[in-house]
């Protein structure tokens, strides 16, 4: 008894955009065309669906591409910028708090450096 992979086979670009074309041009159904060169109908139709967003011919409000990776890294950006916010909170809180025990001093005093 076979057990199907938990991980998903990676294409090549040049390889998606020449299945794509072969869809455009052979006139074949995308499922026909999934046969031929082994990959998955829904991977394949994703990719015919994708193509059209990027060319302006997919549905409205569908994201191209460029779209795409733009919004990756920009939620990456943002992840990172947070979790630098965090850590200066935690340095700030801390620098705080050992102003306070090692002086006596209160913590926003313009003497315990902090403001």
């Amino acid at each position: 008894m076979s057990k199907k992979s938990n991980t998903s086979k990676r294409y090549t670009a040049e390889f998606k955009r020449d299945a794509v074309a072969l869809v455009y041009s052979s006139g074949k159904t995308v499922t026909e065309v999934t046969r031929e060169i082994g990959v998955s109908p829904e991977g394949l139709r994703n990719w015919v669906n994708q193509d059209k967003s990027d060319r302006g011919r997919g549905p409205a409000g569908a994201l191209t591409s460029d779209e795409k990776e733009e919004l990756r890294r920009l939620r990456r950006e943002n992840r990172e910028q947070q979790q630098t916010i965090e850590i200066l909170k935690k340095a700030a809180a801390c620098s705080t708090s050992r102003c306070t025990r090692a002086t006596g001093l209160r913590p926003g005093s313009p003497e315990c450096g902090s403001t």
